[in-house]
Order: C-alpha cells, then sequence, then structure tokens
C-alpha cells in the first residue's frame, strides 16, 4: 500500500488541546474584571446566590446564576446597586459539539429567567418597604442642610429616620416603586432592588399649560419655585427618554412639554434631552452655562426668564400690520436683501463663489458700494466645506486689488452637518464665542453642510430649518451656494428638490457667458429683479506668492464688464414657439402642474405626421444639446423646461397666451 503522508503533510494528529483554567477560575476573573469583587466560593447549581459585590463584609448586593453544563460552563452575574449585568461563557480550550452550543443557549436562558425572577421579586419586597418607609416618616423641614445649600422648599420630600432627605419614584401607573436617598452633602442612593427606570416623581401639581421635565430634585423644585408649574423629576438624564414617553401617553400629544437639560461638560443630559425631543415632540431649554437650572438660579440667573422668555407679537391684527411702512432693508442694495434666506448657483467652475466672496468681502471691508449698488458694512462668517487653499488666494488676490487691510470676515476651516444638533451647536456656540453679531453667513457649498440627500423635501426642510435658526439666533441673512444639474435644461435652476427654491426670499444665478459671467436674478420675493450684471475675471498676481518651483502665484477678482452685444433676433425663436404650440394643440393640450405640457412622443408623432420630417430628423429638431433647433432654442430663452417625458412651458406670457387659446369659448 502506498504510504501518502508526505503528501499530506507527514502523519495526521489530533489537534492539541490548549491548557484552560478552570470554570471556576475563569468566571472569578470576568467578575472582576466588570469591577465586582467575586464571592469566596462560586457554586454552580442553577441557583441564584447572592454575595457582596465590593469585597466587603457585609452586603448581598452581587447575584449570580451559574450552570456546569458538562464542562462548558454558562453563568450571568451582576449587582443590583450597580446595574451591571453581564453573560459568561466559559473557554474549555476546543470549540463546543452543536449539541453543547444547544446545552449552553438554553442554560443562558434559563439564567436570564432566573435572574428575571428575582429582580421581580426583589422588587416586589422594595415595593412594600419604601411604602412602610414613606407612610411612617416625616415632612421635611426647610432648614434641612441640603434643601438650605440648594436654596428650595421641601416640595413634599420626607426625612428618614437618621436625617436624610427622601424624595419617591412611583411608576406611570402610580405605584410607589423605590425610594431615592439624599444626605447632607448631597449623596444620593436608591433604596436596594427598588425599580428605578422609567419611574418619576412630580414637584407640584398638574394644571393645564406647560410641564416641565429634569434630573435631580433640587433642579425641579428650583423650577417649580420659580414658575409656578409643575416638574416631573426623572432622576438621571439616561431615564428622560421612558418618562418623556410615559408622560406623553398619559397626557397626550397636545401636553406642551419642556426638559430642562443639565448642561454638564460631558454633554450627556443634553444627548438624552434631545432624543427624547426627537421621540416624543417636546422643546429642549438648557442653562447656558456649566451646570443646572439650580447651578443657574443659585448663581444669579432669572431662572423664569430662561424659562418663559417674552413672548413676541406672534399674531397681530392686519389694520395694525399694514399702518406703517417696512422699507427693505438691504446688505447690497437690490441684490441681498437683510435677515432672507439667499441662495446662489451656477455650474461647477462657473465662477459663483468668485461672485459670493465678492459680496461678502464688501461688506467686511466695509466698501460703500458694490457696481454701483449701496452695501451696508458688517461681519461676514464663511462657511467653506472645501476649496480652502484656492479660497486663501481669492481673499487675499481680492484685498491687494482693492486696497483692502482689515476684513470684518472668518471662514471655517472645515465643512460639518449643520442640520444635525450637533452640526447646529458647533456652528452657533463658534459664532456666539466671536462676541459679534454678523449680517451675513455664507453656507459654501450646499451639499458639503447637509447631511442627507437634496433631493429629499424632508431632508431640505430640515436644513432650511437650520438656516432659519441661525437668522433667527443672529438677525443675520444666510446665503447658500449651490450647484445646478449637470444636463443642459438644467443650468439655470439648483439643483435638488423643489423645496429649496420654495423657501427662498433671494434667488441668484451666476452663469459662464462666453469669457463673462452672467448675475441674474431668479427670484426676487419682496421686490423687483434687478437688472442682469455682467462681470470678467482679472487676473491679480500675489506679491510675494510663489509655488514650489518659484513660480509667480497668482489668482483672479470679478469687475464689471459691458453687456455682450446680443445678436438680432430672427423669426427663427418665433417659428419654433408655432411649432411647440401646434403640436402641443394637436396632442390634446395637456397640463402638468397647471402649465401646458408636451411629451416627447406626441412631438415627434406631429413632426412626422404634420411637416413632413423623418423620424431620424425629428429626433434630432428634438435635441436639447442643439441650440439652433426647436427644443435647443427654446430651452435656452427658458421658454419650457425639461419635465418628465417632455417639456413644460413655464414663460409666463408663452404659457398664458397657450391656456387662453385653450380656455377660449369655441
Amino acid at each position: 500500500m502506498a504510504d501518502l503522508s508526505n503528501i499530506l503533510g507527514g502523519p495526521w494528529s489530533p489537534p492539541a488541546r490548549r491548557n484552560v483554567e478552570p470554570p471556576e477560575v475563569q468566571l472569578a476573573d470576568a467578575m472582576r474584571e466588570s469591577g465586582l469583587s467575586p464571592p469566596a466560593q462560586i457554586i454552580m447549581d442553577g441557583k441564584i446566590h447572592r454575595f457582596s459585590s465590593d469585597g466587603k463584609a457585609k452586603g448581598d448586593t452581587g447575584w449570580l446564576v451559574a450552570f456546569a453544563n458538562d464542562g462548558a460552563a454558562t453563568a450571568c452575574f451582576g449587582c443590583w446597586k450597580s446595574g451591571i449585568k453581564q453573560e459568561w461563557r466559559a473557554d474549555i480550550g476546543r470549540d463546543l459539539s452543536d449539541a453543547e452550543k444547544m446545552t449552553q443557549a438554553r442554560r443562558m436562558r434559563e439564567a436570564r429567567d432566573i435572574r428575571d425572577r428575582e429582580l421581580e421579586r426583589n422588587r416586589a419586597v422594595a415595593a412594600d418597604t419604601v411604602a412602610t418607609i414613606w407612610e411612617r416618616s416625616m415632612p421635611a423641614s426647610p432648614d434641612h442642610p441640603y434643601l438650605a445649600r440648594k436654596g428650595v422648599q421641601p416640595n413634599g420630600a420626607r426625612v428618614t429616620g437618621d436625617g436624610r432627605l427622601m424624595v419617591p419614584l412611583y411608576k406611570p401607573d402610580g405605584e410607589l416603586a423605590s425610594l431615592q436617598y439624599i444626605a447632607h452633602d448631597g449623596g444620593k442612593l436608591y433604596h436596594a432592588g427598588g425599580m428605578t427606570g422609567g419611574c418619576f416623581w412630580m414637584v407640584g401639581d398638574m394644571s393645564p399649560g406647560v410641564l416641565y421635565v429634569a434630573e435631580g430634585f433640587a433642579t425641579a423644585a428650583t423650577i417649580h419655585e420659580a414658575t409656578g408649574r409643575p416638574c416631573v423629576l426623572a432622576y438621571s438624564a439616561s431615564n428622560l427618554v421612558p418618562v418623556v414617553g410615559a408622560l406623553r401617553e398619559q397626557y397626550g400629544p397636545s401636553q406642551p412639554l419642556t426638559i430642562v437639560a443639565d448642561n454638564d461638560e460631558s454633554g450627556t443630559g443634553q444627548k438624552y434631552a434631545d432624543q427624547a425631543s426627537a421621540k416624543y415632540g417636546c422643546s429642549v431649554i438648557t442653562p447656558p452655562e456649566r451646570g443646572d437650572a439650580n447651578d443657574y438660579a443659585q448663581a444669579g440667573g432669572d431662572l423664569a426668564l430662561l424659562l418663559n422668555p417674552p413672548q413676541d407679537d406672534w399674531l397681530v391684527p392686519a389694520d395694525d400690520f399694514c399702518a406703517q411702512p417696512q422699507p427693505i432693508r438691504w446688505l447690497v442694495k437690490r441684490w441681498l436683501q437683510d435677515e432672507a434666506l439667499i441662495m446662489v448657483h451656477g455650474p461647477s467652475g462657473g465662477g459663483k463663489t468668485f461672485v459670493v466672496l465678492d459680496w461678502c468681502l464688501h461688506i467686511a471691508s466695509a466698501k460703500p458700494d458694490w457696481n454701483g449698488h449701496k452695501v451696508k458694512p458688517g461681519g461676514v462668517i464663511y462657511l467653506a466645506g472645501e476649496g480652502h487653499s484656492g479660497l486663501r488666494g481669492r481673499v487675499a488676490a481680492w484685498k491687494a486689488h482693492h486696497g483692502a487691510e482689515r476684513l470684518n470676515m472668518w471662514l471655517s476651516r472645515a465643512g460639518c452637518d449643520l442640520n444635525t444638533p450637533e452640526g447646529y451647536r458647533r456652528v452657533s456656540e463658534s459664532i456666539r464665542a466671536l462676541g459679534e453679531l454678523p449680517r451675513l453667513i455664507v453656507v459654501d457649498t450646499l451639499h458639503r453642510f447637509l447631511q442627507g440627500d437634496e433631493n429629499s423635501a424632508q431632508d431640505a426642510k430640515t436644513m432650511i430649518d437650520a438656516c432659519g435658526a441661525l437668522m433667527r439666533e443672529f438677525g443675520c441673512s444666510v446665503l447658500l451656494v449651490h450647484h445646478t444639474g449637470v444636463s443642459d435644461e438644467a443650468q439655470h435652476r439648483a439643483r435638488g428638490s423643489s423645496a429649496w427654491r420654495g423657501a427662498l426670499e433671494i434667488e441668484i444665478s451666476v452663469t459662464p457667458v462666453g469669457d463673462l459671467r452672467k448675475i441674474a436674478q431668479k427670484k426676487m420675493k419682496d421686490g423687483e429683479e434687478a437688472e442682469d450684471i455682467f462681470v470678467e475675471l482679472q487676473n491679480v498676481p500675489l506679491a510675494g506668492w510663489v509655488d514650489e518651483d518659484g513660480e509667480q502665484v497668482s489668482s483672479a477678482v470679478p469687475v464689471m464688464a459691458e453687456a455682450p452685444v446680443e445678436r438680432k433676433k430672427d423669426d427663427k425663436l418665433a417659428t419654433w414657439k408655432k411649432t411647440f404650440s401646434a403640436a402641443w394643440f394637436a396632442s390634446g393640450a395637456e397640463e402638468a402642474m397647471g402649465e401646458p405640457y408636451l411629451s416627447k412622443s406626441a412631438l415627434v408623432r406631429y413632426l412626422v405626421t404634420a411637416m413632413g420630417e423623418s423620424e431620424a430628423t425629428a429626433k434630432q429638431t428634438i435635441k436639447p444639446s442643439v441650440p439652433n433647433r426647436l427644443i435647443g432654442a427654446l430651452l435656452a430663452s427658458e421658454m419650457i423646461i425639461a419635465s418628465d417625458h417632455g417639456w413644460r412651458v413655464i414663460c409666463p406670457s408663452f404659457s398664458s397666451s397657450l391656456m387662453m387659446a385653450k380656455n377660449a369659448p369655441r
């Protein structure tokens, strides 16, 4: 018989079994790693065993359920007091068989069930005990050391026999579940074994109006005393979410809820408050300084004003509203309005950032006018999400060209998700730290600061809301720099959801026209649209700037230019309009969004059957990329735009004439 052992790498032998510690030793090590002191003797009999988890002689807050499991031991252990809860499986030095894995999984389920039954038993015992303690305790005195230090009244708190303050934790159904004991120095302990998650206590009596929610007793008492409104005590930041959920279920969606979050350095209070707000719909107020509402009041802050700022006249009589004229306030006359949401869009590389920078730098350097339009000076925040090296040269070139020495302007080092709580907070706090209110905040470009999809109306709304919040907080304008689409027919409108255009006060397009840049208003909500302006980019060498090869570095600045001479229009465009109109009527005069709509197939059919063109010629005639043919010419003149599988008439006069002809009596 042939010897194949050399071919197979030598004679076969089973893998060596690793030496492992006994299960009891492994389990004890795991308990130490979790921060618990293991019991002196570990018993693996499938029953729950109590032990001192902190190594002290007395105490039984630790718990353990362990199964020997024929070598593949399994256990659950933890501590009622600290909330530690962990599962454990022994290492037996080899892979488990399928049967062993099934046994181990079954034992783990049994351990969890035993632990849960013990937890419920402990909670039931604790509930009976705390009910007796609470019933027999005495009301706290206003001069209790903790109350005196916090500057609050007892508000229903009681005292234990050893003088500690005591406040209750109730389940959402009203049953007393546990107690919190507060020492003179502020140290806090819950009653052992009692239920705490989702439990709360209301300081004050419920009545119509806002209901506040806070973490600690002193905070809740301070809020109640400052406002006269009830305040629910959630006991911890992590408990805010289930407590607000219980309140929302109890009082319904119309009940105003306000979380007064702790302003802790870790951000934990704000994090859980934001989660509760997002999940259940409530407002969040945070003290402006580190600490909680009690710290803010004790430091001399007006807590009532913080929680109840003066309400502006949101609803006003129409007669009063129109009694006095309110002229438009401008940053750049006829172009950039004060306290407005503005968008500037254009194709990639089309010069939009040069134009926006030109406006910003005129404002930031207090230049009196921009191309003959009056400029209001002020601070500018430029949130730059890309192209920082290019921006550096453009700003330097502009300063050199205009002889500007100082700029009242700041630029961000990177982008962020402005439409998220974290991103908004970063922008807001950075601006507030400057100590000066800006007149203009620029977001360049939109997609670098947007979390989500620019085509989604929902994501667009979150960004629009964030911009609106910046405008309200700082009393300034926000200007979004955005791209246009890539197709020929999309070069004069912003990319993405139509929600963007609907929210804008001003929309401006920057597009290349030969060597020039055309600046055109597409929307001016509160006034007449300004005449188009043309600029050209003038090269500016930067003194002292050289690249790595020692060559001169230069950039460009936009300067006023004469409008290009338009060629005399012939009758071709009128001919294309007549052809389009005839095809529209011949196809049944369809409408889309209240405007005349003509499908591609209907136009091709008309050109072939009524105009005698071949199908190949007709397809050339409707190509948008051919500017001297039917569709290309109408798109370039902004008579129509692409819509679904055809085109929609957007020129007001053209659209109106077609609709009037359609609706005229026959």
